[in-house]
């Protein structure tokens, strides 16, 4: 068990209709340095464990990745370029997972949200959560004068930059026994380079941009983290219970 692993384990525990319901107690976590994937994966599935035992309160991980293309149930073999299929000269691994959409990027620069939520607290059916983790993104964005819309039929956040409209969020949920894994991305300051070599979500002619690339200027990612877990909370009705740990 890592110093992170360990340190964790010692922390307490639209479309249609949103459940309306008082403010719910909640954990929000957050990681300053990179982390590698499988790990963060395997605190996922421990906490889905606990959660759905009820030893865990809903908890929100926020976090960036080391560098990492994460592959979907929707994956096709087109939408990875062949050096990527085959990790080639890029070193950056491909890891099949199993929330839907296809495959994305991940690295250092760009905020991912991992909800371990019990759902019926929340939202009735994954369309009204996915709205919800949709309204999160939104939000934030205007927080610093972007604007952040849905289209339809392609679940995440578009937006529009110097060269037109392109992508800035994506969105990857899977519920389990009614307990929500995976959640969202945030390009807040990252390289968009690396999706320049798949496919980005399966959409063919989707090109990605950030924050930092529509303003034109540095953004912090820990700074849109803080707020962001703010709109997390407003939107959800979540209060948290801070636990912010350093990667080691």
């Amino acid at each position: 068990m890592t110093p992170i692993e360990a340190a964790i384990a010692q922390t307490p525990g639209l479309g249609s209709p949103v459940v309306t319901t008082p403010n719910q107690p909640g954990v929000l976590m957050t990681f300053r340095n990179p982390l590698n994937y499988s790990a963060v994966w395997s605190l996922q599935q421990e906490f889905h464990a606990e959660r759905l035992l009820g030893n865990r309160e809903d908890t929100l991980m926020l976090l960036q990745h080391l560098p990492v293309y994460t592959a979907g149930r929707r994956t096709r073999p087109v939408h990875l370029h062949p050096e990527v299929a085959s990790s080639g000269d890029l070193g950056i691994p491909v890891v099949k997972v199993n929330r839907g959409g296809s495959v994305t990027y991940h690295g250092p620069g760009q905020l991912v949200a991992y909800p371990i939520l019990a759902l019926s607290r929340y939202a009735r059916g994954a369309k009204a959560y996915v709205h919800m983790l949709e309204e999160v993104l939104i939000r934030t964005l205007r927080g610093w004068d972007i604007h952040g819309y849905r289209v339809a039929r392609a679940p995440g956040i578009w937006s529009r930059d110097r060269q037109g409209e392109a992508k800035i969020a994506s969105i990857g949920a899977r519920i389990d026994r009614g307990i929500t894994l995976h959640g969202f991305a945030l390009n807040v300051t990252n390289d968009l380079v690396p999706f320049s070599r798949i496919v980005p979500c399966g959409l063919e002619g989707c090109r990605m941009t950030s924050m930092a690339q529509i303003r034109q200027t540095s953004v912090s990612v820990h700074v849109v983290a803080e707020e962001l877990a703010k709109t997390f909370s407003t939107v959800f009705h979540v209060e948290w219970t801070h636990a912010s740990l350093e990667a080691s």
